[in-house]
């Protein structure tokens, strides 16, 4: 059925009202207009009540959870057997498996981040990384600018020494004559500042050129953390010489931005929990089984 409209038509403006003429327009009548309207009204709001009502119930009872933001944990991947790339180029070592198990255990994904180690504390405070896992040892002067956890390893400062050199303490080493080189942004660094100033210091930015000053001549001790100094020495007996007793015991933990009270806490559960279930001993059988042999047999305290 057609429905009959009458509107006026104004042709010209001078015609007055009443000589407006009626115009026919047809117009088609839409069946059940509202009630179509109506129904998709309520279908849709029934559809939404019950994504409230799902939502509610898995808040309640933990269905579907959502995983947290990804972890951004920085490292330098030049220090084995803690922090390396397997032969697929992939992250691995200890601190690895400790950033693993730490994702585990706060539901998130995590994402290792390569960066010289006299990076990761700038890269920390300027939000480029959420975590440093990477051998550091903490420190007041770390502390200043940084947060760090409960430690989780021991381990003290050792020295490499050139074969021909006869010194048996490190005090013998603050002569005028010697140069000591260090790894830049480390420990040794620090102390060799600080307690060894007037001997000649050389800074270096890899460890192995560190190590090869010595071997070759060039420099007559490396300040190194224990394990490292075992290993540099057991590659070069020809030309070099181990002092393992620590002069310096140091602790490793990991570092975190300042105030950040929360992740210091759940960083914290993880590793009393990690301890716990014996996480520390095995990644030490796993990874440094043949070091602490090596300490046993010399006799000398293995700090871990």
């Amino acid at each position: 059925m057609k429905a009959m409209v009458l509107k006026f038509r104004s042709d010209c403006g001078h015609k007055s009202p009443t000589e407006r003429r009626p115009v026919l327009i047809n117009r088609r009548k839409r069946v059940n207009d509202y009630p179509v309207k109506s129904e998709l009204v309520r279908l849709t709001l029934r559809s939404l009540y019950l994504l409230v009502l799902l939502g509610v119930v898995g808040g309640l009872f933990g269905c579907t959870p959502k995983r947290s933001a990804k972890l951004n944990i920085g490292m330098e991947l030049n220090y084995p057997p803690f922090e390396t790339v397997d032969p697929q180029g992939q992250p691995a070592g200890i601190s690895v498996q400790i950033a693993e198990a730490l994702g585990k255990y706060l539901d998130r994904e995590i994402q290792i981040q390569n960066i010289p180690f006299d990076g990761l504390i700038p890269a920390l405070k300027t939000s480029k990384i959420d975590l440093i896992i990477s051998s550091m040892t903490e420190t007041p002067e770390r502390a200043q600018s940084i947060d760090f956890s409960e430690p989780y390893l021991r381990t003290g400062l050792c020295v490499l020494v050139s074969k021909g050199i006869a010194i048996d303490s490190i005090n013998q080493l603050d002569k005028p004559d010697f140069s000591i080189v260090v790894k830049q942004g480390t420990t040794g660094q620090h102390y060799a500042q600080e307690h060894l100033k007037r001997a000649r210091l050389l800074v270096l930015e890899k460890e192995d050129a560190c190590v090869l000053e010595v071997s070759q001549g060039k420099a007559q001790a490396f300040l190194y953390d224990q394990m490292s100094i075992l290993k540099h020495w057991q590659r070069h007996k020809e030309t070099t010489r181990a002092l393992l007793k620590p002069f310096q015991e140091e602790q490793w933990a990991i570092g975190l931005r300042k105030n950040e009270k929360s992740l210091k806490g759940q960083v914290n559960a993880f590793l009393k929990s990690f301890r716990s279930q014996s996480g520390f001993e095995r990644l030490g059988d796993r990874y440094l089984k043949e070091q602490k042999a090596d300490f046993q047999q010399m006799n000398i305290p293995f700090i871990l």
